[in-house]
């Protein structure tokens, strides 16, 4: 790709502190910390790793002040020494690197805490619905706790000097406990923190001025909050102005920024849908009103990045997930080897899914080493084994590249004419770039590292290819799932994976089956202007999809008005269309030019357990051969099966 990135790469100050670089890690809960306050060895090593790959300035997560504010996840005991010298060999492990720490710091999340973590009935600003709860009232925070905030924020500074981390930033954001008293839709009190501008943004001044109070004035302190809140009553850019510079004056040495609150979840953790550098708008108005740095969020890529700080707006950007994918982008960047860059999926699934979903430490769909850095050291075999992997699908490329970064001959066998699978055979939709992106990058460092890559080469448990490896890894993927329904030969229908690769010229189109690749093909069709119906017989589509990614894709298909029918099963193919029953078991025919079929997929297992009855003993399977899955998933056990190698 053709970009220069060297704006990327210059140095900047805030305060008194000097990054290297204009590359920031977004502060992220990892869920590493344990409960006795201090993290734990993985969630430093995490850190450290970032630092480590380039990262100018390294940000921790959310920690909170206490246990009775937090109701988050797991965070440094800020509140007791104990947690310092812990803490402090964290910072101490970033500088080894030459890199800046920053500590965030939190009073808390409010009405958006998870009602059975921290205090049983949730703090706020005022007494206002809980986001999780609507039926439970938030008690409003007295005058004394209050003050007792303000405190702890000084403990909390206080605990940032003593460990070393270089500023802290405030947690201002997403409609957090600090957003609640500064936004009048959250804020309805009477007394000296409510009613005016002056007094809502009372709470937010004194938290500054409190940690000014304690770090002094060469210390930066910056400060992290939304802009826009993207929804109908919320804060808008413009009511924003006023606050950022009240708060400059107040002592704020950067802003962290970009958009988006609770309401609008998914912009809190941008989706694939949402596109890249999806709230680099902010900027723009911000710049006019403050002359810190500022700092930009918001599905970057390199490219977006470097544009953003070449147009002046911004000065710093940070990157949260594509820092987890690939901890050494920054150092590659810095190489001139933009095509080593592992591309975040901007997925959700591995990292934000994971902890809302499993409440474990955070991971990643393409980098599976991701806190687990340590254990996870890819180290070369005492002696080269010759590997031949069974399919060129995600798992399958990764068991080849790690397999020759431990100095493995090894060969893939692909029966397609080209790697990736059907996961890469789908991904052609634009909000699916990352994808296409992420198989290139696999074809690159497979070439660097001599992998033999044999493509339309289908092997079966006969094939003499298997009897001179020392090891087979077959990851033969799944095959669709064909309902026995009247009509499936008519040439009208495809097969969702066909509709892809072969593309369709109908102008309506039914899609039968709304799981996510049924109503991702729906939505792509809907974008090229095509007139598109999703039968689901369930009571709502896209059930597999992690929730915020859901909230974007339903927010996308009706805008591109994709109409959907659930409770409608499709029950046979006809002339004029699909003939579809409902749950009053009433039938009629929906129209259709085309029809895509889109039932799911089942494993390509024959293949797969017949290699491994003939070669127990050196045949590992891998990925939706065995159980159809998600990408994560066989990335995960593509990576595990080349690290097994013994």
């Amino acid at each position: 790709m053709s970009c220069n990135y060297t704006k990327l790469l210059q140095p900047i100050k805030i305060n008194n502190m000097r990054l290297k670089n204009r590359i920031m890690l977004s502060a992220m809960g990892t869920f590493t910390p344990m409960q006795d306050g201090t993290d734990s060895e993985e969630g430093i090593r995490y850190y450290e790793e970032r630092a480590k790959g380039g990262a100018g300035l390294i940000m921790t997560g959310a920690m909170f002040l206490n246990e009775k504010t937090a109701q988050g996840g797991p965070t440094l005991a800020l509140h007791n020494t104990r947690a310092i010298p812990k803490a402090t060999v964290m910072t101490e492990r970033i500088h080894r690197w030459g890199g800046k720490i920053g500590l965030q710091l939190s009073c808390g999340t409010g009405r958006n805490g998870m009602p059975d973590i921290g205090e049983r009935v949730p703090i706020s600003s005022s007494a206002n619905p809980s986001f999780y709860n609507p039926e439970m009232i938030c008690r409003p925070l007295e005058i004394e706790e209050i003050k007792d905030i303000m405190k702890d924020f000084a403990l909390g500074a206080q605990f940032a000097l003593n460990a070393g981390f270089d500023a802290v930033e405030i947690h201002g954001h997403a409609g957090y406990l600090i957003d609640q008293f500064i936004s009048p839709q959250w804020n309805t009190r009477t007394d000296e923190y409510g009613g005016s501008w002056e007094n809502r943004t009372r709470f937010a001044k004194e938290i500054v001025e409190s940690i000014r109070g304690v770090v002094g004035p060469d210390f930066p302190i910056l400060f992290r909050i939304s802009l826009d809140h993207m929804y109908e009553g919320g804060r808008t850019l413009e009511d924003s102005m006023p606050i950022l510079e009240l708060l400059e004056k107040a002592g704020v040495d950067a802003f962290d920024i970009d958009s988006g609150c609770y309401e609008t979840m998914d912009y809190i953790f941008p989706t694939r849908y949402t596109g890249e550098g999806c709230m680099a708008y902010v900027c723009e108005e911000a710049r006019k009103h403050v002359k810190v740095p500022i700092v930009n969020a918001g599905n970057h890529s390199m490219e977006t990045a470097a544009a953003l700080l070449e147009s002046g707006n911004a000065d710093i950007i940070s990157f949260g997930r594509q820092l987890i994918a690939d901890p050494f982008f920054p150092k590659k960047l810095k190489e001139g080897r933009r095509e080593d860059i592992r591309p975040c999926l901007i997925c959700n699934e591995e990292c934000i899914g994971r902890i809302f979903g499993r409440l474990t430490q955070l991971s990643c769909t393409v980098n599976i080493q991701v806190c687990q850095e340590g254990a996870t050291q890819i180290e070369k075999l005492p002696e080269s084994k010759n590997i031949a992997v069974v399919g060129a699908g995600p798992g399958g490329l990764e068991a080849a590249r790690v397999a020759a970064l431990r100095g493995c001959k090894v060969t893939v066998y692909e029966a397609a004419d080209r790697i990736g699978g059907t996961f890469g055979a789908i991904a052609t939709a634009p909000f699916k770039k990352r994808i296409r992106e992420l198989i290139t990058w696999y074809g690159v460092q497979l070439d660097k590292l001599g992998v033999e890559i044999r493509l339309n080469t289908k092997i079966t448990p006969e094939s003499p290819e298997l009897i001179e490896a020392d090891e087979i890894f077959v990851a033969a993927g799944s095959v669709p799932f064909v309902p026995n329904i009247s009509g499936m030969d008519d040439p009208r229908v495809v097969d969702v994976t066909e509709a892809h690769r072969k593309g369709v010229e109908a102008q309506k189109v039914v899609v039968c089956g709304g799981g996510l690749s049924g109503c991702d093909a729906a939505l792509e069709l809907a974008m090229d202007g095509k007139e598109v119906t999703i039968l689901e017989m369930m009571d709502a589509c896209a059930r597999d999809v992690m929730m915020i990614n859901k909230i974007s894709l339903d927010r996308m298909l009706a805008e591109y008005k994709v109409k959907i029918l659930t409770n409608t099963k499709a029950v046979g193919i006809e002339a004029d269309g699909v003939k579809v029953e409902k749950a009053d078991k009433t039938t009629e025919v929906i129209p259709a030019e085309a029809i895509i079929t889109s039932f799911g997929q089942k494993p390509n297992s024959a293949v797969a357990e017949a290699i491994a009855d003939r070669y127990p003993l050196k045949t590992t399977l891998i990925g939706d051969c065995q159980k159809v899955a998600k990408a994560g998933n066989a990335i995960r056990e593509g990576f595990y099966a080349a690290m097994a190698l013994q």
